[in-house]
């Protein structure tokens, strides 16, 4: 398995057509401020720029992204921004999920483990059944109008200590969906901001 094959998961790909004209000088300085914030650091060489981001403020627009590559080349249609860039939030709701399948299925095995065996369910069974405790009502509460006691639901208390894998399923979902959201809307974002700034200024 090559590491391409997996990238994809946390490594943002993209390329956008230049204006015909544009130097590499104009885009970068175009370019600049959305790396001119705090947690950000930026070096350019010839047609290549490079930042790195760390404690990146939620108000950077590309808080999401942790470093990468921006790179002017020579297509044949014209000059081409390429970027490559990465984000730990991205792998990080990605694999989420993963952790919290993994939760409920732990979570299963520890119900079936708790889980008494046939032989134990049988003995008890042959055990006589231990007389239930009348509660009766106090006579000042009763002539006040309480309602009587209810009995206790034992069927009810053995469903309440089985342990449920069902928040782990929903956890899972949510982190899912949030990077199924996530992975598409970022990678459409960052294309409309670079655009944005090189485009339409």
């Amino acid at each position: 398995m090559t590491p391409r094959f997996i990238d994809w998961i946390w490594h943002v790909r993209g390329s956008l057509a230049l204006v015909p004209g544009q130097s590499s000088d104009e885009v970068f300085e175009r370019l600049d401020p959305l790396f001119r914030q705090n947690g950000t650091t930026h070096q350019r060489t010839n047609d290549t720029l490079t930042f790195s981001k760390k404690d990146q403020a939620a108000q950077d627009k590309m808080s999401v992204f942790d470093g990468g590559i921006l790179r002017i080349e020579q297509d044949l249609a014209g000059p081409v921004l390429r970027y490559h860039l990465t984000s730990r939030t991205l792998l990080f709701c990605f694999l989420a999920p993963l952790l919290f399948l993994a939760f409920a299925q732990l979570t299963i095995a520890i119900a079936k483990y708790e889980k008494p065996s046939s032989e134990a369910a049988a003995k008890a069974a042959k055990k006589p059944a231990k007389k239930e405790v009348v509660r009766v009502l106090n006579p000042i509460d009763k002539f006040l109008g309480a309602p009587a006691p209810k009995k206790p639901d034992k069927n009810k208390k053995d469903e309440d200590k089985k342990p449920s894998p069902t928040a782990a399923y929903v956890f899972a979902a949510i982190f899912a969906t949030l990077y199924g959201v996530g992975r598409l809307l970022e990678d459409r974002l960052i294309k409309a901001r670079f655009r944005k700034r090189l485009v339409n200024d």
